[in-house]
Parts: structure tokens; C-alpha cells; sequence
């Protein structure tokens, strides 16, 4: 695992820009630093958010994705929202990940994160994460709950209705 980690950190960082304010990608794809991220990661209105860290090149990513987009489409209107953050590397958001989004239909708002200072931005996300995707923040006002972990669409239900049942 720490292999892994260490090689994607090197991929990562290599192909990053070095300017790292909110970023701008063609055909609306919002990038983002982790400084333009944070705020979707600590809202304090009424809604329950999931937010899923994942990328196209990560496999149980794209095998649990599904799984998102029907808890989208099932909870709209019931104050959820998913998030989806990508971590593909910027030189693949034209080859991979838009003809990904498009090709799928996703309807899960999709953000990518550009921001190659991982030690600094992984700790924030949670204390404990490894840096492995599938990774998934579920919170809203009253609690946070973090998983570095796959999920069926059952387990993401059963996770989402005990911060929405409260």
C-alpha cells in the first residue's frame, strides 16, 4: 500500500501545475485546489453531503460510481447532495476523465482536485486517511463520518440514512 502511495504521489505531483489557485478547465469541468475544495467539505446548511474521492485509472473507484449516481438520483430533492472528487491527474481531464463524465452521464456534480502538496491536504480531509481511494466523506451539520473504503449501493444507503434519520 505504501508502495502505491508513494508512486501515485510521484505521478501526482509530476504532472501538476505549479499555480495553485482555483483553476479553470474548458467544456465545465471545475478544478480546483484543495483551497477551492475546502469549502465543500465543511458546509453548515441543512443538506447531507457525500462526497467521494475516486478517479478513472482506480478500479473498485469506477465499480462503486454507479452506486453514487443512484443515491443521487434517488435522494434528489431530500437535501443530499454527491460530490464527486476527482483525482485524475490534469494532462487526462481531456482524454479520460470528460469522455468518463460524458460517456457515463453523470449527473453527481464532479469536481477535480489539482493540488499536488497530498501530505498537507490529505490530513484535512481526515487524520487518519492512508491517501487510498475509494475514499468518502459523508456529512452534514451535526456529524461527519469518514470511509476509506468501497461501497455497494446497500452499505451507502444504510451509512447515508443514519445521518439523514437523526
Amino acid at each position: 500500500m505504501k508502495i502505491f502511495l508513494s508512486a501515485f504521489l510521484l505521478i501526482f505531483i509530476s504532472s501538476c501545475n505549479q499555480d495553485q489557485k482555483p483553476l479553470q478547465a474548458s467544456d465545465e469541468l471545475e478544478v480546483y485546489d484543495y483551497a477551492g475544495l475546502e469549502p465543500m467539505l465543511n458546509k453548515t446548511d441543512d443538506k447531507t453531503y457525500v462526497v467521494n474521492f475516486w478517479a478513472t485509472w482506480c478500479a473498485p473507484c469506477i465499480k462503486e460510481l454507479p452506486y453514487f449516481e443512484q443515491l443521487n438520483r434517488d435522494y434528489s430533492g431530500k437535501n443530499v447532495e454527491v460530490i464527486l472528487v476527482s483525482l485524475d491527474f490534469p494532462r487526462m481531464y481531456d482524454k479520460k476523465l470528460k469522455p468518463y463524465i460524458k460517456d457515463k452521464n453523470l449527473k453527481s456534480r464532479v469536481v477535480a482536485l489539482n493540488d499536488p502538496d497530498m501530505n498537507t491536504w490529505i490530513p484535512k480531509v481526515n487524520e487518519d486517511w492512508t491517501g487510498s481511494i475509494p475514499a468518502t466523506v459523508i456529512y452534514n451539520k451535526n456529524k461527519r463520518q469518514f470511509y476509506e473504503r468501497s461501497f455497494n449501493y446497500e452499505e451507502l444507503v444504510t451509512e447515508l440514512r443514519s445521518f439523514i434519520e437523526n
